[in-house]
């Protein structure tokens, strides 16, 4: 049948020119939304529907034969005038009318019929009546019906789509958006490998408990668990990394599944899956949506009276308390640094909480730990009270056994999890540290620390220019390069630091300041984090400067997902280590007495990439060029990369 037949109005597109196609050819067109396998024969042009009904097959990709086209999947004829098929009326395609034109061959199809609300559409109303305005992801043929009612949200202002190049670029990209906010965003994938690619970031968001909404688009229900294309049991894959996993059917109640799983990412601050078979997405729904009002409980809860009163006994009995954060402080430093002012007591942090008091306070002292500051472990040192907010104490923390702990966290598994202290307390970070404020007791020979402090930033300081001088090798210091940047990146900065060498430079040399954020994949300690994490950073805070700081091996796992930073305009300043090697593992090798084997890279000229990509590159080889080529990275408005040649000793 015909469209004319069908009584349908139509809408003219200019589909071919004149002498596009050959002579029996056969092609595919767009004609709007719809697409048409256009046929060139004894001179004449016809225009019959692109879709086999057998399986789908593209007619335009066939061959003409015997004047029929031949699909390419299995071989059924059609007539490329009449869509008559061979096999019989019951597979007979749509024609559409073709006019030959002055300027072009044109075909008429029929407007778009009105969208059909569906699930999809339930689904990620769900989403954003939550508050998840972000997607990173990349749509294939298993989660088209979900990616289209993506796009009428976006269309409508609710939603901002980012396609990346590779779906573990889109979970890194989610956690960090979730460790920078404390709030979801969202990635997204096909079946099988699409969402398999997705676990990396997603064990990220895990580990450093970050919330992050991860949609799987899933092969046909009626074909799963029969060994089908791209059939994987995606529940029983993501069953470790996420606190909540389910399977979107036709007789969910679908709304509801959206909500408990942004309910539990937010209140576990973890991972929350969906999967959505194909079938399912495209189902017409009139059910409402549904969001967090009545939803949510207020989460700053007080301590119970006894282990508080308990700490503060602690804390009136100590001369030198010390105050340690960890991440899970992270949005409660106002009342922390208050307790810390009202005790004079150094502040230092867990390197996952770099920044988060900025180092030119009078009480700070840096990160602790194998990235940490001689400042931070001298006081620490000193301490006769360790007052611990909001801190794992695994191995990496570099918090001491062997001190007194006052430990607060929200989470009862975490205090005392791998040695008991002295005073567990449960609560709410900042509802806590502003308790102890209030009820603060001190003793009489409370030493004010804020001179020690001064001094042995003195002594550091001091060190620190010297090592910045060398440059060995004819290479750059890592001890000149976080110089640098330490001077000129710009306050309330968010810095994403990958994994290598160069993290372990950044935590001992680079001083934080006016309100800047690190941001760092913790305890998953993945390398390839640090320019995902940008491109999370840039969609959470687009008006905050945004610096990643990588090496070339990092950098090398994701470096097609420039381009994404590029096609959207991310302001992202990249400060790229370069040093030839996974240096760290060089030096674990030696360290172990083995011979070097197997860390040596090649690398592409990444500066000369990045001007490929159409950003901003510069590679630097000496010192001396160092601070212009990095302030005219970070005036430049969009991507920019620095590529600097640096020792891998020199850490």
């Amino acid at each position: 049948m015909t469209v004319e037949e069908a009584g349908q109005e139509l809408e003219w597109h200019r589909v071919a020119d004149h002498d596009e196609l050959d002579e029996g050819q056969v092609s595919a067109c767009p004609a709007g939304r719809k697409t048409v396998a256009l046929t060139k024969l004894n001179g004449r042009y016809g225009a019959i529907d692109n879709r086999c009904p057998h399986q789908g097959g593209p007619l335009g990709q066939g061959t003409l034969e015997n004047d029929k086209i031949r699909c390419p999947w299995h071989g059924f004829d059609f007539d490329p005038f009449t869509g008559e098929a061979a096999g019989g009326p019951d597979f007979n395609v749509t024609t559409y009318p073709v006019d030959v034109r002055d300027d072009g061959i044109y075909v008429g199809a029929p407007p778009p019929a009105p969208a059909a609300r569906t699930v999809s559409d339930v689904l990620v109303e769900t989403m954003t009546n939550w508050g998840v305005d972000t997607v990173f992801g990349m749509v294939g043929h298993s989660n088209l019906g979900l990616a289209e009612a993506m796009h009428r949200a976006e269309n409508a202002g609710k939603l901002r789509y980012f396609g990346i190049r590779h779906e573990g670029a889109a979970a890194f990209a989610a956690s960090a958006y979730g460790k920078l906010t404390g709030r979801p965003a969202a990635c997204f994938g096909i079946a099988g490998p699409g969402s398999t690619n997705l676990l990396t970031g997603l064990y990220d968001a895990k580990a450093d408990r970050a919330p992050v909404l991860a949609l799987s688009g899933n092969v046909e229900s009626a074909v799963a668990g029969k060994g089908a294309f791209q059939d994987i049991d995606l529940l029983a894959a993501f069953a470790d990394v996420a606190v909540y996993s389910e399977m979107v059917r036709d007789g969910s109640e679908h709304a509801e599944l959206m909500t408990m799983a942004l309910k539990h990412a937010i209140l576990e601050r973890g991972v929350a899956h969906l999967v959505v078979p194909d079938e399912v997405q495209v189902i017409q729904s009139d059910r409402r949506s549904s969001g967090p009002e009545g939803r949510m409980p207020d989460l700053r809860v007080a301590p119970p009276s006894t282990p508080l009163e308990r700490a503060l006994d602690r804390i009136a009995a100590a001369t030198r308390p010390a105050v340690i954060v960890g991440a899970g402080a992270k949005f409660d430093m106002a009342a922390i640094v208050a307790l810390a002012e009202r005790l004079h007591a150094p502040v230092l942090t867990t390197f996952k909480a770099k920044g988060q008091i900025a180092d030119d306070h009078p009480l700070a002292c840096g990160a602790l730990g194998r990235s940490g500051t001689p400042v931070a472990s001298w006081m620490m040192n000193k301490a006769d009270l360790l007052v611990v907010f909001g801190a794992s104490f695994s191995n990496h923390t570099g918090i001491s056994p062997y001190k007194p702990v006052i430990q607060v966290d929200t989470d009862p598994l975490v205090l005392g999890r791998f040695n008991p202290v002295a005073v567990p307390v449960l609560g709410d970070v900042g509802v806590t540290a502003s308790a102890l404020t209030q009820r603060l007791r001190t003793h009489p020979d409370l030493v004010d620390q804020r001179a020690e402090i001064a001094e042995r930033w003195s002594v550091w300081r001091t060190e620190k220019a010297r090592r910045a001088t060398k440059q060995p090798g004819g290479r750059i210091a890592a001890a000149t390069v976080f110089d640098e940047l330490g001077r000129l990146v710009p306050a309330g900065a968010v810095l994403t630091v990958d994994v290598g060498n160069h993290a372990y430079s950044f935590g001992r040399y680079f001083e934080t300041k006016d309100e800047q954020t690190v941001l760092m994949s913790g305890y998953l300690g993945s390398i390839g984090f640090g320019f995902p994490a940008a491109m999370g950073a840039w969609a959470a805070a687009p008006d905050r400067p945004i610096v990643a700081v990588t090496g070339d091996g990092g950098f090398g796992q994701y470096l097609a997902d420039f381009t994404t930073a590029v096609k959207y305009g991310m302001n992202i300043t990249h400060i790229l280590l370069n040093n030839g090697e996974l240096g760290k593992i060089t030096q674990e090798q030696r360290s172990s007495e083995y011979e070097v084997w197997q860390t040596s890279l090649l690398n592409p000229d990444f500066a000369a990439y990045a001007r490929d990509c159409g950003a901003y590159g510069n590679q630097v080889i000496s010192h001396t060029e160092l601070g212009t080529v990095i302030a005219e990275a970070l005036a430049h408005p969009g991507p920019a990369l620095v590529e600097i040649i640096t020792d891998a000793w020199s850490n």
